[in-house]
């Protein structure tokens, strides 16, 4: 079950072939028995192959042989019959060096963003969450049972709202930050978009702009992208749905609360409606703001906020309520998202590196 760098794992039940080689920030992580392991014969190949079954073609190969009705599956064996193009040695080096400075800005980006977050929980004096859940309102957490005031109320009924968690960390950021504001704060925010729903119209690659959903807002390249008409949606891109550089993504329906920064190569490109949009105030409280609602303590803030009996939802309100707290020591905040920021600018420039090598792979060995 555990994977080790320089394996090539491919999802092989539900969503099949998205591809993703292991570096330093997967090493020795756990991970399910619905990703094949890929052990390359020769160090030297893995970025080659990597980027052979990334590319659209080996792709379908990938999955000429799924099965099942419901849920899709391939195996392990499907993959031993799958032909893998071999060129000379120098544009295999020249494809795989690609692959592996773009996994390794990657881990870079990984590194940073941990960072930053190490930096946050210290100037906030942050304890663990786990003991956040129990040493204020410990013996109402542990029962599961917990007492609101009527003033506490803010109108809503539902418990999940009134968890003690979110008291707990509300009432340290209070205590710690140098102030407590909310996500709607115009110095934090200048707009807030949650998008209408409406009938996608879908086109072919390159008549459309590029459109992903919130599975894959954690993706650097979003896998299965579609692309939505600009004739029958053009109005609606510009005004609600289209992306840019360092907005603020967070899911509001389904899995609530999957929090991301757009990088550079995202401009332009279009999100589901499932997503809402934090047009940050400014580029240097973007990456600050990013920091924080991607924390374990601004997940709970986010998710207090859920409503609905079949669906989970929360809307563009409850967002501009999240509480946000601003450090006493401005220099750290500004470090903080300055660090995000780097951040964000490594996953463009992995992107870049890994959309050469593929050019290459057409180019030079796959159409060549």
């Amino acid at each position: 079950m555990r994977v080790k760098k320089g394996q090539i794992l491919v999802t092989c039940s539900g969503t099949i072939g998205k591809v993703a080689l292991v570096s330093r920030t997967l090493d020795k992580q756990i991970f399910s028995h619905d990703l094949i392991r890929i052990n390359v014969k020769n160090p030297a190949d893995v970025g080659f192959i990597y980027a052979f079954l990334r590319s659209e073609t080996g792709n379908t190969l990938l999955q000429t042989n799924r099965y099942g009705s419901v849920i899709q599956h391939i195996e392990p064996d499907h993959l031993a019959d799958i032909p893998v193009p071999n060129p000379a040695d120098k544009i295999k080096t020249k494809i795989s060096d690609l692959v592996i400075r773009s996994y390794d800005l990657r881990d870079r980006s990984n590194e940073l963003i941990d960072k930053a977050t190490a930096m946050l929980v210290d100037a906030l004096c942050l304890p663990p969450i786990s003991k956040l859940k129990t040493e204020r309102f410990c013996d109402e957490y542990e029962t599961n049972n917990y007492n609101v005031k009527l003033s506490d109320l803010g109108g809503r009924l539902d418990g999940s709202y009134h968890l003690p968690i979110t008291k707990a960390i509300t009432a340290h950021l209070q205590r710690y930050a140098g102030e407590l504001t909310t996500v709607g704060d115009e110095r934090i925010s200048k707009n807030i978009i949650l998008p209408g729903r409406f009938k996608r119209v879908y086109v072919e690659k390159g008549q459309g702009r590029a459109f992903f959903g919130g599975k894959q807002l954690y993706e650097l390249d979003p896998t299965n992208k579609k692309y939505l008409s600009l004739t029958q949606h053009g109005d609606r891109i510009k005004e609600q749905l289209e992306l840019h550089e360092n907005m603020i993504l967070i899911t509001r329906s389904g899995t609530i609360g999957k929090v991301t920064i757009v990088p550079k190569h995202w401009e332009h490109w279009v999100a589901s409606e499932h997503i809402i949009r934090v047009i940050p105030a400014s580029n240097e409280i973007a990456g600050y703001l990013s920091i924080f609602l991607a924390s374990e303590y601004g997940y709970p803030l986010i998710r207090r906020f859920t409503y609905g009996s079949v669906v989970d939802e929360i809307d563009e309100r409850h967002v501009a309520k999240i509480p946000f707290p601003l450090l006493k020591a401005k220099a750290v905040q500004d470090e903080i998202a300055c660090i995000a920021l780097e951040a964000n600018a490594f996953r463009y420039e992995a992107y870049r590196l890994e959309q050469e090598a593929l050019q290459i792979m057409n180019d030079e060995v796959i159409f060549s």
